[in-house]
């Protein structure tokens, strides 16, 4: 698959984000740091992470 996926959490949505990503794209994802002025997409808090 060479779809692009990514989402993008904060520390309390990361294992929804994680949950998220193996159910669409049915891979392990990779976890980074998210650069500071991104936002979570489950509640707007600044993200932590982005999985991709």
């Amino acid at each position: 698959m060479s779809e692009k996926y990514e989402i993008l959490a904060c520390m309390e949505h990361v294992d929804r984000a994680i949950d998220d990503y193996v159910n669409c794209m049915e891979a392990a994802p990779q976890l980074n740091k998210a650069n500071k002025e991104e936002k979570c997409a489950y509640c707007q808090k600044t993200a932590e992470y982005l999985i991709k």
